[in-house]
């Protein structure tokens, strides 16, 4: 089971704890100019092997190299700091090197299969420098082969421990904190509809939207210290909840919009969250969850109440505003026509089988539609 720390102070007593010799550090572009980078480099272990050559979206050619530097390196356990994308990268080195399939278990046809390794042969510890994606306690990783996103899923590449350390949020940019913390928000959302949501996972998403609510305010135009620790902690808790559930139409409609017009992925899934929720909420009789039409109706009700507003129309209303203040616009399209049917048919239909509302190709392209400005 995943531990989580809050602090880096306890960072040196989990490697001694794992008996960790040599390190091997997954870093992303913001490592230099991290506050806490002083601490990672004083760790108290023989010898660190740094691997960040990989891009914010990243390749397979790019984890490739990751995966033969750790194999040559013969590193005992794994410590990711950075975003979603260096996370990601640690777990799918981890996945690669541990299965007996190698390379091939991170791309199609086993990148979705739960291939059998003994994650513990490796120790591996998430330290996240954003608070989005939760990548730090799912057991899911995202890189891109042949220019086609792939999701790798695997039980294994769990990290062992999340370290939560809020501090680092005190200087990221402004327009990024905005992006992943409506990447958390749509993450407790989603998971909280989505058809394979549990007990479980409904306290978690509880507790990334009201967390996030009762705080976002303070961390976005404040700065606020403890609201930063909030907000970190709540995108933990979306991350745990998206790692029960999966994640359903609004990130389904992203990632197009994502490589089309260069929004970052918080951006982009938050376009388009409340367009779905509204035609959702217009069309419960095409409810494909099997918990029937009354009990979506009132999961729209209860997320509604943890956003503290009255009803799920006054919810959307809510989450506009919030985006509104942000200054976070929708895209604009100069070749609509065109623009629509790519979009349109990039829908990753995966994605919409977790959706407790059917959308169909049409509807698909009427959401885009709207979305589109």
């Amino acid at each position: 089971m995943q531990k989580i720390i809050n602090g880096i102070a306890n960072l040196p007593a989990i490697l001694k704890e794992v008996g960790c010799k040599k390190l091997f550090l997954v870093i992303d572009s913001s490592y230099p100019f991290l506050n806490i980078k002083d601490a990672i480099e004083a760790l108290p272990v023989e010898e660190k092997v740094k691997f960040s050559d990989f891009t914010p979206n990243p390749l397979y050619e790019q984890v490739c190299n990751g995966i033969e530097l750790l194999k040559s390196s013969h590193c005992d356990t794994i410590l990711a700091v950075g975003g979603g994308s260096a996370i990601d990268v640690a777990k799918c080195i981890k996945l690669a090197v541990l299965a007996e399939e190698g390379n091939a278990a991170i791309i199609p046809p086993l990148v979705l299969q739960r291939l059998l390794i003994d994650g513990t042969k490796i120790p591996f510890i998430a330290l996240p420098t954003t608070a989005g994606t939760g990548s730090e306690s799912t057991h899911n990783a995202v890189m891109y082969y042949e220019g086609a996103k792939q999701t790798v899923t695997n039980d294994g590449v769990l990290p062992d421990y999340a370290i939560l350390e809020p501090s680092v949020l005190k200087t990221l940019p402004l327009y990024q904190k905005k992006c992943t913390m409506m990447d958390a928000l749509c993450q407790g959302i989603e998971s909280w509809w989505s058809v394979n949501s549990t007990e479980e996972s409904y306290e978690y998403s509880r507790k990334t939207v009201e967390l996030i609510m009762a705080n976002w305010r303070k961390y976005i135009f404040e700065n606020d210290e403890e609201a930063s620790a909030q907000i970190m902690l709540a995108a933990n808790y979306g991350g745990r909840a998206i790692n029960i559930t999966q994640t359903t139409a609004a990130h389904a409609f992203s990632y197009k919009i994502t490589s089309l017009y260069k929004l970052p992925h918080g951006h982009a899934v938050a376009v388009g969250l409340p367009e779905i929720w509204e035609y959702m909420l217009s069309n419960i009789d095409k409810c494909i969850d099997k918990r029937g039409r009354k009990y979506l109706i009132g999961i729209f009700a209860e997320i509604s109440t943890a956003m503290g507003c009255a009803d799920p129309a006054d919810a959307i209303r809510s989450f506009r505003e919030i985006m509104k203040d942000m200054d976070l616009n929708n895209p604009v399209s100069v070749n609509r026509e065109e623009d629509l049917k790519v979009l349109s048919t990039s829908v990753n239909p995966v994605r919409l089988k977790n959706n407790p509302i059917k959308l169909d190709s049409d509807v698909i392209y009427q959401l885009y539609n709207i979305i589109l400005k």
